[in-house]
């Protein structure tokens, strides 16, 4: 059965900014109910922003609940739907031309190089197995690892065995993560440590996900959901729900970084708010995977007080450079793109 989900919204239209204390904070991030809710980001509200709020004090830093980490991280990749397998030109930018390929390409290479950067090794600093209330793990409990390699070459799959209409629900995103986790193969206890990252095409959005002429308040979320293995123990899985960014504009993060006049055929520019929302996504679930761990007073995670920031820069990762923005680093009661 799938939980409830929490989320975390990422909102980019003109206006006071989403990421402070209106959209997409305490308000949605409640970790009270009794089964873990969806943790959406919200969509970006025009006003780049520091951690000026109450989320940003040093009084206020992350604090461990009790739950647990993704001790060794891994990323799985399921995009669902025959639009994968199109041809389809979704926009363009200084002469370079977008569509499901170029999209998958973009994607698969941040997840590919994400691990064993000095950005993803923010997350190191946060544990499990320290008392509840902790707030510096130090040399106690278990850290987060930061390994390489964590979308292997066999770990993305394009599933044209259903397709996600032009709306799907909470319960079918949930649905066809574990049908991917499934595929994949994946034990009761790799499913501990893994995140699905289920994608869906242009105009195949959940209702709410920002996109151009809707009322949509958020751009991505990640949550839980039961999974029952082959063989072995039910489990409980997490996943992350990543619509098609470049669908709403700026406010999920396009040329959030690199303006349009400078992108490149490898995404940069257009697919910002690809890098910037799913790595955002990536860090909660590492280090928040059951929604029951790390966070503040307020419900925020470790991509939420950051989220929109000011200081959010291109990365370079092994390969390829990507727009990420920076992370909540206790170590240091702020922001921070680099550990």
């Amino acid at each position: 059965m799938q939980t409830a989900t929490r989320r975390i919204g990422l909102s980019l239209a003109a206006g006071a900014i989403g990421l402070a204390a209106t959209a997409g904070f305490a308000s949605v991030n409640s970790h009270s109910s009794a089964t873990p809710p969806m943790s959406t980001l919200g969509k970006f509200s025009g006003v780049k922003t520091h951690y000026t709020r109450s989320g940003g004090s040093t009084t206020n830093n992350l604090t461990f609940h009790g739950g647990s980490v993704e001790i060794t991280p891994t990323v799985y990749i399921d995009y669902w739907g025959s639009w994968w397998n199109g041809g389809t030109t979704t926009g363009t930018q200084n002469s370079n031309s977008y569509g499901p390929t170029t999209t998958m390409t973009y994607n698969s290479a941040l997840f590919t190089q994400v691990g064993g950067t000095s950005w993803s090794n923010i997350n190191s600093q946060y544990c499990q197995g320290v008392a509840s209330g902790t707030i510096n793990c130090g040399t106690s409990g278990t850290h987060i690892t930061n390994p390489a390699g964590q979308l292997a070459s066999t770990s993305t799959w394009i599933d044209t065995s259903t397709s996600p209409g032009s709306s799907p629900t909470q319960s079918q995103i949930a649905a066809e993560a574990v049908v991917a986790a499934k595929h994949f193969g994946l034990t009761g206890a790799q499913a501990a440590t893994t995140t699905i990252f289920v994608y869906t095409g242009s105009k195949q959005s959940m209702s709410g996900f920002a996109a151009a002429g809707t009322k949509g308040t958020w751009c991505a979320w990640h949550s839980t959901t039961s999974y029952a293995p082959a063989t072995g123990s039910s489990t409980t899985l997490p996943y992350a729900y990543m619509p098609y960014m470049p669908d709403a504009g700026g406010s999920c993060g396009m040329n959030f970084i690199n303006s349009s006049s400078s992108a490149n055929s490898f995404g940069n520019g257009y697919f910002d708010g690809f890098s910037i929302v799913g790595g955002h996504e990536y860090a909660e679930a590492v280090t928040d995977p059951f929604l029951s761990n790390w966070y503040d007073s307020s419900g925020s995670e470790i991509g939420d007080k950051c989220a929109w920031s000011s200081s959010s820069k291109n990365q370079q990762f092994a390969t390829n450079t990507f727009a990420m923005q920076p992370l909540w680093s206790n170590a240091t009661s702020g922001c921070v793109n680099s550990y």
